[in-house]
C-alpha cells in the first residue's frame, strides 16, 4: 500500500516474481470482474459505490494463497479494508517521500485523472494534503518500504532481495 507513485505496483510485481506467487493489482483486478474502468464505476455509482466494489473484491483477492496484492492508494482507508489486509498476511507500506511523489506525478500525471493539468505546485498540495489524510491508515501497516529506493530500474531486484532477506525470510 502506499500514496498513488509511491511504487506499488513496481514493487509488488518484483516481489511476487522473487517469491514466484501471483501478483493483483486490485484496480486491474476490479476492472476485470465489472468490465469497466475505476474511472467508468466512479462515474456512474459515484466514490461509494466504487468502494463497495474494492472492499468485495479485496476481500475475495485477500482469500487467495500465494499473492502479492497491490491495492489503490485509498483501499486502506475505507470500511473495514485495513484490519482484514492486517488479518490475512503481511502487509508493506510503500514510505516514499513527498518531492519522489511529485516528480513521479509530473513526469507522468496524463496517466493519472487526479493529477492531469495540474501544476507541479498544485500536485505538491494534493500529496501533502492527502498523505496527511492516508498516512493514518498506511503507517498500520506490518512492514515500512522505502518506496524512493524504486527510483533506479537497475536496483529494483536488488532493493526486492533486501527486502526479502530482511523480512520475509
Amino acid at each position: 500500500m502506499g500514496y498513488m507513485a509511491s511504487g506499488k505496483t513496481t514493487f509488488g510485481r518484483a516481489l511476487a516474481r522473487a517469491l514466484d506467487w501471483e501478483f493483483i493489482d486490485l484496480d486491474f483486478y476490479i476492472e476485470q470482474r465489472f468490465r469497466k474502468s475505476v474511472r467508468d464505476i466512479f462515474a456512474a455509482e459515484g466514490e461509494e459505490g466504487f468502494r463497495r466494489k474494492e472492499q468485495a473484491m479485496l476481500h475475495e483477492a485477500g482469500e487467495f494463497e500465494n499473492v502479492v496484492i497491490s491495492c489503490g492508494g485509498g483501499t486502506p482507508c475505507f470500511f473495514d479494508n485495513m484490519d482484514f489486509m492486517l488479518s490475512r498476511g503481511r502487509t508493506v507500506m510503500l514510505d516514499t517521500d513527498t518531492e519522489c511523489l511529485v516528480r513521479r506525478l509530473v513526469a507522468n500525471n496524463s496517466r493519472r485523472p487526479l493529477m492531469a493539468g495540474k501544476s507541479e505546485e498544485e500536485i505538491r498540495r494534493d500529496v501533502q494534503k492527502g498523505l496527511e489524510t492516508r498516512l493514518p491508515f498506511y503507517s498500520r501497516a506490518h512492514i515500512r518500504f522505502s518506496g524512493n529506493l524504486l527510483e533506479d530500474k537497475s536496483q529494483i531486484s536488488d532493493s526486492v532481495e533486501r527486502f526479502i532477506h530482511d523480512f520475509i525470510s
